[in-house]
């Protein structure tokens, strides 16, 4: 369990922050980033929630998905290494469960005859900006894992690439399975 009594501890005011381990690194540190950015893709995802009255069982998704990206984010805080404890780690069952639900939202979608714009309602445009914060999280993570003794699981990685496409699927639901998608129409505007 998770105790918070206390919001400020002063102890980052020198512009470092605390892994899970204890390691203190700088605020700009890669692995700082990318947690950082998948707790702006959660936040994001909560915007989006406030615009599914309507959709009460991709809303449900996404509180698993929110959950899961606190998981994703706990395994990022704690580098994995070499003789110590396991920690919290996202699991290959949670990227099963997200391929799941995008065959789930896709079936009734219409086909795609060309690039879809971010936009639509207000709950597709919503996702459409989690996708891309969830896409520059993804992009973070593969960089971390190609540093030197900075482990990044496949798992979460896998976990972060399904999500931008979950996100992708799910705005497509929004916008009315995808007859109130806004496509790009190229050289429209030459």
């Amino acid at each position: 369990m998770v105790v918070l009594n206390k919001i400020y501890t002063r102890t980052g005011d020198d512009g470092t922050t605390a892994l899970g381990s204890g390691e203190r690194r700088p605020k700009y540190d890669l692995r700082i980033s990318a947690y950082g950015t998948v707790d702006e893709t959660n936040a994001a995802i909560g915007v989006v929630r406030l615009h599914l009255a309507e959709s009460p069982a991709l809303n449900a998704m996404l509180v698993l998905i929110q959950n899961d990206l606190f998981d994703l984010g706990a395994d990022l805080a704690v580098p994995q290494r070499e003789g110590k404890a396991e920690r919290l780690r996202v699991l290959t069952t949670q990227v099963a469960r997200l391929e799941r639900d995008i065959d789930a939202l896709n079936e009734p979608l219409t086909d795609l005859t060309s690039f879809v714009l971010p936009g639509g309602t207000p709950a597709a445009a919503h996702l459409h900006v989690a996708r891309t914060i969830c896409r520059r999280a993804e992009r973070i993570m593969v960089e971390l894992a190609a540093q030197p003794d900075e482990p990044v699981s496949d798992a979460a990685i896998q976990y972060m690439n399904r999500l931008s496409d979950f996100l992708f699927v799910a705005s497509r639901s929004q916008n009315d399975n995808g007859a109130g998608d806004v496509l790009w129409i190229p050289g429209k505007n030459r």
